[in-house]
């Protein structure tokens, strides 16, 4: 991120980073979905992949309207990182990407606020909105994927990441 420039130049990069970690993510949950034997679980993690490529579309938007584009590289390796991770369900378990998604979620509730936070003092408060309400659905992916850790039988050996505030102080920060 560019947290030394300008509040815009800070939001389009946070915002090019988002747009290619939804990538990331969209095929990464797509492997794992795949890849969970429960089909209750799998309606909940595609319901989260339709939710990270509905960000990514919000996102690509946003960069649009501020005469931004995603970087080439970053998107490259976006694909080659959720593909490989998508891959990877496969193989790696079932407690393993459930904890890596949960994680990076935790990330991106916070990415999104600092988003709003340079939105704001940018001077594009139209996008504050829709950007917390992704910070939003993404605590929502959050508490799913802790909470399906913490039902492991390893749960207790497992160090946690930390928990996010609430819910509702996302918008009230």
């Amino acid at each position: 991120m560019n947290e030394g420039g300008s509040p815009l130049e800070s939001l389009i990069a946070i915002l090019q980073l988002a747009y290619s970690g939804e990538r990331a993510a969209g095929y990464a949950y797509r492997g794992h979905a795949r890849s969970v034997k429960s089909a209750e679980e799998r309606a909940a993690i595609r319901k989260i992949e339709d939710e990270e490529w509905h960000h990514r579309r919000l996102v690509g938007e946003m960069l649009r309207d501020l005469g931004a584009r995603p970087k080439g590289g970053r998107e490259l390796r976006a694909l080659v990182i959720g593909r490989t991770l998508g891959l990877l369900c496969h193989v790696s378990g079932w407690l393993l990407p459930m904890y890596g998604a949960g994680r990076l979620e935790s990330r991106n509730i916070r990415e999104y606020e600092a988003a709003a936070r340079h939105a704001t003092e940018s001077g594009h408060p139209e996008l504050v909105d829709c950007l917390l309400t992704m910070a939003e659905v993404e605590w929502d992916h959050e508490a799913y994927f802790r909470a399906k850790v913490l039902s492991h039988r390893w749960a207790a050996r497992i160090p946690m990441w930390p928990v996010p505030q609430p819910k509702e102080t996302i918008r009230a920060a």
